[in-house]
């Protein structure tokens, strides 16, 4: 991405609060329960979110068949920029992300070994010439043609990745288990092909979106980020009803609630990863999570 890796901060998190709103239509999306600061005695101050990802009516119609018609994901995510530890419970999803100032140079960016190591399969994800789905697909936010008013970057050439600067690389290790006899092989892949769409797409609209944020402040973009996320809850809950939901609005705007929660006890490099506990950790930019990006 052409975008130095101390701006992104800013970027990533106005990404996600408007790319959450729009992707949130009749009652399925992404709904924040709890947005509050959190502290970690190695990461420092940082910010914990826990979010539900309602998405019955967009899975496959074979997982269709063995969940409940109201059903969402719970996602739990501990962000001390650029550390971020995030699990999503029982469905066993990890994605370990450091942000590097490269072009994808890096051999082993997060430190995997053993078996891991051997077993890891690397996909070179192409903001500007990979294809995204066609439900998703806008002229103005196609990186082969857009160009930042603000800071003038873009259209991205072929080859831009060799030519471009600056330039910055978020390197991710995706980890699926959905251990459920029968569909378990099925169920990995299609989750494997969901998120890398989701990713393309999302760091498609950070760079296309990037003369919105560009100048904003991370005070700014927590005050957006806590307005789409009542804006995106009250599209979801249009067609959603949980008792939970009221008596956790409250925290929603948790810098205000003056409630500082703490981190997993655990955060092992890389390990347990299919545990609350899992984590990153780095010198570089890190991210772990689902919607973290």
């Amino acid at each position: 991405m052409s975008i130095q890796r101390k701006y992104y901060h800013v970027g990533q998190l106005y990404m996600i609060a408007r790319h959450s709103y729009e992707q949130t239509e009749n009652g399925e999306g992404v709904e924040t329960i709890i947005n509050a600061p959190c502290e970690d005695p190695v990461h420092g101050k940082g910010q914990f979110t826990e979010k539900r990802i309602h998405l019955s009516n967009r899975l496959p119609y074979w997982v269709q068949a063995i969940i409940p018609k109201l059903f969402y994901i719970i996602e739990k995510s501990w962000n001390y920029y650029p550390f971020t530890c995030s699990f999503i419970p029982k469905l066993s999803v990890t994605i370990h992300t450091k942000f590097e100032d490269n072009s994808g140079t890096t051999e082993n960016c997060l430190g995997l070994a053993g078996e891991k190591l051997v077993e890891r399969i690397v996909d070179f994800v192409d903001i500007a010439y990979d294809e995204v789905s066609p439900k998703h697909y806008k002229e103005e936010e196609d990186l082969k043609f857009f160009q930042s008013k603000k800071t003038m970057r873009g259209p991205l050439p072929e080859n831009w990745k060799n030519t471009t600067s600056p330039i910055m690389c978020s390197y991710k290790v995706v980890e699926a288990s959905f251990e459920v006899w029968g569909i378990q092989s099925k169920a990995e892949e299609y989750i494997q092909k969901t998120i890398r769409e989701i990713l393309l797409l999302g760091h498609r609209q950070a760079f296309a979106w990037i003369d919105d944020w560009i100048s904003m402040t991370i005070a700014d973009v927590r005050t957006y980020e806590c307005e789409m996320q009542r804006k995106t809850n009250t599209k979801v809950n249009a067609c959603v009803s949980d008792p939970e939901i009221d008596e956790k609005s409250t925290e929603l705007e948790g810098e205000s609630s003056g409630r500082v929660l703490k981190s997993p006890k655990s955060f092992s490099p890389l390990t347990n990863l299919f545990s609350p506990s899992s984590s990153s950790s780095s010198s570089g930019q890190n991210n772990t999570s689902w919607f973290s990006w």
